[in-house]
């Protein structure tokens, strides 16, 4: 199995495709347990779980452990991630979302770009890695894998990167916000 990894590394479809036969079944498995306990879309998880797949074998270290386990790891950590993901946005109100400016409130959106433009600039490099790679989509597991640090660590980040976003909302006027 590991000239299979190794070749889809290097992108070789057929082994791409090969490495997909050999884990369909427990990605599967997995997808189907998961959506049973969680009540959700068995599909949606192993869609999630492929990703997961295909997104770890780029930085996947064959020289540690077994990488099959690695990969099927990775598929979990991004199979939980979307139902913690699902379960927030669930549970969220509409009115905690503001509704999207439209054109006529251009001195509102000069005033968030303000805002984000501070708030660009009080944070540190790590905490702009981590927010644009969360923008991206990345969970906080796939971040810390890359960045060699733990989930916590890069939670630790993202409340610091919120807490900045807050004291910048404090900072601007009042009146250049629409209040």
């Amino acid at each position: 199995m590991r000239g299979t990894i190794d070749r889809a590394r290097r992108g070789d479809e057929r082994a791409r495709n090969d490495l997909a036969v050999a884990l369909r079944p427990k990605l599967t498995a997995m997808a189907r347990r998961y959506a049973r306990l969680w009540n959700d879309d068995p599909d949606d998880l192993l869609g999630e779980a492929w990703c997961g797949v295909f997104d770890a074998i780029d930085e996947i270290d064959m020289s540690v452990g077994e990488p099959v386990c690695y990969l099927v790891q990775r598929a979990r950590w991004r199979m939980l991630d979307y139902l913690k993901w699902a379960r927030r946005r669930q549970h969220q109100c509409i009115d905690d979302h503001p509704p999207v400016a439209d054109h006529a409130d251009v001195p509102e959106a000069v005033a968030v770009l303000a805002q984000l433009a501070d708030l660009l600039a009080s944070l540190t490099d790590t905490q702009r890695i981590i927010l644009v790679r969360i923008l991206r989509g990345e969970t906080w597991r796939e971040i810390a894998a890359s960045l060699g640090c733990s989930a916590a660590n890069v939670a630790y980040h993202m409340r610091q990167v919120r807490r900045r976003w807050e004291e910048v909302g404090e900072r601007q006027p009042q009146a250049a916000l629409g209040g």
